[in-house]
């Protein structure tokens, strides 16, 4: 198999990281997401993990360049001979420059960018829905994958919690965000002809067919 470089686009809730996850295991490629480095970061007591921890605490966006030094340093530590996917990533022009410029270094271009095409309407349903529990991290949603008792974790048995950012009116927020500094990246990419579009609302069972439909 030639090596198989993907970046994962698509507005947040879209089902990004789902699909990311599936490639991965079909594939056998590892994921970088952003999401991850930078919640793994936070839990280290150096400069940089308190610095990192203090933003999201305030739930702020870490800025792109440590997000920039993070991907590039995570390619270095990965296995990447098969390649990667890149899952939030990039996430505004400042980023696209960035990995733009660490492909160069590395010697390297990407093959696919695989946009995760939704309804605004079913994202918002399907992010107000969604529960989180704040003790294990179990996440579950009140119409597809409710908890056996009502708002109570099956888990570990703590109150399940609606996140701020699972909210309507934020959601809307994170989505007039994501068009202004995200979608003219996808712009970009479809004038290189990488880009090809994944459905975010099929069933679970039906995407390997349609993913292997797409990478082959």
């Amino acid at each position: 198999m030639n090596s198989m470089r993907i970046v994962m686009l698509g507005p947040p809730g879209s089902g990004k990281g789902t699909r990311a996850h599936l490639i991965s295991e079909m594939y056998d490629i590892p994921i970088i997401s952003t999401g991850d480095i930078l919640r793994e970061t936070a839990e280290n007591n150096n400069e940089r993990g308190k610095k990192i921890r203090k933003i999201l605490d305030r739930g702020k966006l870490v800025p792109s360049e440590i997000v920039n030094e993070l991907v590039k340093e995570k390619l270095h530590e990965l296995d990447t001979e098969n390649g990667y996917i890149l899952d939030g990533y990039p996430r505004n022009e400042e980023q696209f420059e960035a990995l733009k410029k660490t492909l160069d270094e590395r010697k390297e271009e990407l093959n696919y960018v695989l946009y995760v095409d939704i309804d605004d309407k079913i994202l918002i349903e399907r992010l107000s829905k969604r529960r989180t529990c704040p003790e294990c991290g179990a996440v579950y949603h009140l119409k597809f994958n409710p908890p056996e008792e009502d708002l109570i974790c099956d888990q570990c048995g703590t109150k399940l919690i609606q996140r701020r950012d699972d909210k309507p009116k934020v959601i809307k927020k994170r989505l007039e965000v994501y068009r202004k500094e995200t979608q003219p990246l996808l712009e970009k990419y479809q004038e290189k002809g990488l880009v090809k579009k994944i459905p975010g609302n099929v069933d679970l069972e039906a995407l390997p067919c349609i993913i292997r439909g797409i990478l082959g």
